[in-house]
């Protein structure tokens, strides 16, 4: 049994199972024993696809971290009016939360006590500063309340959106419903934040 399972292991599905892991029992409470046992392989065989768990954890946070920063290319969040822009990365960042999860749950429940931790908290403050400077932009150019405190909107903005790793469930939702949740998150956000019309 055990060497149908390590034939047919792949370091993708070793990275799947160590954030699950990481996500239960904590990246700093978890061991390669603890990894071991979740893969049903052993050790030497993690040792074989990685160097240890803290290579684990960048690939997974590299994996949010990446989804994120693409958003940031994509033609629709370079053009056009800003907070245009900003509605469409906000669109797009809940997207990607809710297709790479776990990956965006680890990311998020990093605390910066190794130095993939403080890379990954460094890599988010960059995103989060340019969406910022998105949200500059659309208040510069008179689509945003001029009343707005940049810093403390685009805080709340992300504490809306990184709140969904603790409610959201992505197989009980249904495509509809995951739409309708990315439509009422965009909705909820910039209906508060737009200048009357």
């Amino acid at each position: 049994m055990t060497t149908a399972r390590r034939d047919t292991y792949t370091p993708e599905t070793l990275l799947s199972v160590a954030v699950q892991v990481f996500n239960e029992r904590g990246y700093d409470g978890t061991s390669m024993e603890h990894l071991s046992k979740a893969a049903g392989i052993s050790k030497s065989s993690i040792y074989h696809h990685v160097a240890g768990k803290e290579e684990l954890l960048r690939r997974a946070v590299s994996r949010a971290l990446d989804g994120l920063f693409a958003v940031l290319d994509e033609p629709a969040a370079n053009r056009g009016r800003a907070v245009a822009r900003v509605e469409y990365v906000t669109r797009r960042t809940v997207e990607v939360l809710m297709a790479e999860l776990p990956y965006v749950t680890l990311l998020l429940r990093v605390r910066g006590n190794t130095s993939t931790e403080r890379w990954a908290l460094e890599r988010r403050r960059e995103f989060d500063h340019r969406v910022a400077e998105l949200l500059k932009a659309a208040a510069a150019e008179g689509d945003l309340r001029a009343d707005l405190d940049i810093r403390l909107a685009t805080r709340l903005l992300f504490g809306m959106i990184n709140s969904l790793v603790e409610w959201y469930r992505p197989h009980h939702a249904s495509l509809e419903e995951r739409e309708q949740l990315v439509d009422t998150v965009v909705h909820l956000a910039f209906d508060g934040l737009r200048t009357a019309r």
